[in-house]
């Protein structure tokens, strides 16, 4: 086998993979512009004169299921979320590396166990405990997002800021910058590259989960995109299949285009965080 041949293998092979991978989500586009009774018949099939339907199972996932509301309550915590966690574990990162004692170290310790700790495990628990702390609001769910988010920001963090030199920040507090001066002024700057990489990872999981809301939330007075797709299922098993298409792909579209655009932050910010200084 020549070489050339050889470097066509790899190529070859994750170019199926990655149609493999796209082909369940373009079967999802192409049903959301048919007629629902022909979504069953024929599901792999293009849109023709007889099948298509135009926009209607858009337009009726917008006025019949309350789309933008959702959407509201969507963005609203994830973006809150996103900031807080990003705020939050930075410093909490920062202070775990530069005062490396006991305390501190339990501390990390317990952030990266955190990780490992199934969610199915403390669900039931946690929606008991949410529900007696009043935590059941778009406003207490950032709180509980805050918790289960800080595992993987700490450590990514942790990782980053033992490659920025101590030197600099000393230098700072000679200028006569209080602590948190040098943070906001000085390191926060310096970990923009593990910020945008957080970030990214933090809304993709926050968008697009269905079970952490449904257990916390009031779904009568709050509905995210995910459970509202769950509610669109009808009495005695009647199901909207276009309208259900339409509004996964309406979900999904931020979500794929906010990735697209940030990938390359994602690289750059894991490899920043595996330096040690």
């Amino acid at each position: 086998m020549t070489k050339k041949k050889k470097s066509w293998l790899p190529s070859g092979l994750l170019t199926f993979i990655c149609i493999w991978w796209i082909f369940p989500i373009l079967v999802v586009l192409f049903n959301s512009f048919k007629k629902k009774t022909w979504i069953n018949q024929q599901p792999f099939t293009l849109p023709d004169a007889k099948t298509f339907t135009g926009l209607s199972n858009y337009l009726t996932v917008i006025h019949k299921y309350h789309f933008v509301s959702a959407v509201g309550w969507t963005v609203f915590i994830t973006v809150i979320s996103v900031v807080v966690i990003l705020i939050c574990t930075s410093m909490c990162a920062w202070y775990i590396t530069r005062v490396n004692n006991r305390i501190t170290r339990a501390i990390y310790v317990l952030c990266v166990f955190s990780m490992v700790v199934p969610f199915q495990m403390v669900m039931f628990t946690l929606s008991l405990v949410a529900n007696q702390l009043g935590l059941v609001t778009p406003w207490g769910i950032i709180i509980i997002y805050l918790g289960f988010g800080a595992g993987l920001a700490v450590f990514m963090f942790c990782g980053f800021v033992k490659s920025i030199p101590i030197e600099i920040e000393e230098a700072a507090m000679i200028d006569g910058c209080t602590p948190l001066q040098t943070f906001f002024e000085i390191v926060l700057p310096i970990m923009k590259p593990t910020y945008i990489s957080v970030g990214i990872l933090e809304t993709m999981w926050i968008w697009n989960d269905f079970l952490l809301p449904y257990l916390v939330l009031d779904i009568k007075k709050y509905k995210t995109i995910s459970i509202m797709i769950q509610y669109m299922k009808g009495s005695y098993g009647r199901v909207d299949m276009g309208a259900i298409m339409a509004a996964l792909i309406m979900a999904v579209i931020p979500v794929i285009v906010f990735y697209l655009s940030c990938q390359k932050y994602i690289i750059k910010g894991v490899a920043a965080g595996a330096v040690k200084g």
